[in-house]
């Protein structure tokens, strides 16, 4: 199906009812307030998934486990992230959207109350699992309801303001809920994470339109977005080209102290510069992608490849470190991007696919740990995760390119124009 065949809604018609973005905003009567309330979801999720990680030391010995057994727990988290996308995206494809983000958020302030009572190492894997069942289906079903709130060459910049909650978190919401757990006990950052939660849960219910299921919405149609070539080679650009940026996220603290030798005291703010040029490189990715999405995904890879080819050279001193990683965070704005790619590529089958969009994700957070894990049992040394991040970038750089190369020749044999 062409773009410019998509079906259309009336615009008597519910705001969250199109399968794909209308051209015309459906009408809602406060959606500054609905993209506020689901950003506060957004800032609720990437607070407890990169505050998590700092609060390691805290939680291990209080469960009386070692650092690296303590790491599955993140594992476990991002494995509920993998599975429950698609599961609950097919499950739930009758389920009006409202009702849906309501029950996810629900379920996250849940799994995040219960992490924060949890008793043993066993339980908290348990619950941080469930923890991460709804995270790829809220971003999914509301980066739909943000795209439907808006005309056509906006959608990108709807859904970055939903994204925007998850990178703003990295700035504002993980330093917080460190303090709080260093200050008050581990168990009350996660406490902190389940009353936000709850927050979105009632601001959703209030403000967002109920949006209907889509006429001849189920579980099967869902399912046939696993049978286009063009969702696959979206995800697998985000799996293995966003896989960089976490190659060396994951190991910047270490760097920082075994490379840079500074301070322990310097790795909050250069934390939250990395969030910074992910908050600022979301909004650019995505007014970029609202005027030629498919190059400005090419283009953001190409800036990611390079800005990781300089953190090797850059490692030895605070002063040029601090630059190229904001630079690294920067390239986060092919989240934003491959979102909006996933609205076009699939069709009628649009919770499944974007919701899986964030499985990709959680499948790169995994893989750029893992690759770069073995650059450094070879010897290599920290800096060479830049360059295990310039491979996987040069990766995704390479499946855009198959992506691309094959639309353009199915757009030329059909004569399909893309607005």
């Amino acid at each position: 199906m062409s773009v410019v065949d998509l079906p259309q809604t009336s615009p008597l018609e519910s705001a969250a009812v199109a399968d794909h973005a209308p051209s015309i905003p459906a009408p809602a009567s406060h959606p500054t307030l609905i993209l506020v309330a689901l950003a506060t979801g957004g800032f609720a999720i990437g607070t407890t998934e990169f505050a998590a990680m700092s609060l390691l030391p805290a939680f291990a010995p209080d469960l009386g486990i070692d650092a690296p057994t303590a790491g599955h727990v993140i594992s476990a988290y991002a494995l509920g992230v993998v599975v429950g996308a698609p599961v609950i995206a097919v499950l739930a494809a009758r389920v009006a959207r409202r009702t849906l983000l309501v029950t996810l958020m629900v379920l996250f302030a849940l799994g995040n109350g219960l992490s924060a009572l949890a008793p043993s190492y066993s339980w908290m894997l348990v619950f941080r699992f469930l923890a991460g069942l709804p995270h790829g289906a809220y971003f999914g079903v509301a980066a739909l309801v943000a795209a439907s709130l808006v005309p056509r060459e906006r959608r990108s910049q709807a859904v970055s303001r939903i994204i925007a909650g998850l990178t703003v978190a990295t700035v504002v919401g993980v330093p917080l809920a460190n303090g709080i757990g260093q200050f008050a006990g581990w168990r009350w950052s996660f406490a902190l994470v389940a009353l936000l939660a709850t927050a979105t849960a009632i601001l959703v219910r209030i403000y967002a339109p109920l949006g209907a299921p889509a006429q001849g919405a189920s579980a099967l149609k869902e399912l046939g977005a696993l049978r286009r070539g063009q969702v696959w080679l979206t995800l697998a650009t985000g799996a293995i080209g966003f896989g960089g940026l976490f190659s060396v996220y994951t190991y910047l603290a270490s760097t920082m102290l075994e490379v840079t030798h500074a301070s322990p005291s310097a790795i909050p703010p250069m934390l939250a510069l990395f969030g910074l040029g992910l908050t600022l490189g979301n909004l650019v990715c995505a007014w970029a992608a609202d005027r030629a999405l498919m190059p400005s995904a090419g283009v953001t890879l190409v800036w990611s490849a390079c800005a990781l080819a300089l953190y090797p050279y850059a490692a030895g001193s605070l002063w040029t470190l601090g630059p190229v990683v904001f630079l690294i965070g920067c390239g986060g704005g092919l989240a934003t991007i491959l979102q909006t790619r996933l609205m076009d590529v699939a069709e009628d089958a649009q919770t499944l696919a974007a919701a899986l969009n964030h499985s990709a994700f959680n499948v790169a957070n995994a893989l750029g740990p893992w690759l770069a894990g073995f650059a450094l049992v070879s010897g290599y040394g920290l800096p060479s995760t830049g360059w295990v991040g310039v491979a996987l970038a040069l990766g995704g750089l390479a499946i855009w390119a198959t992506s691309y190369f094959i639309e353009q020749r199915v757009d030329q044999r059909f004569g399909i124009v893309r607005p």
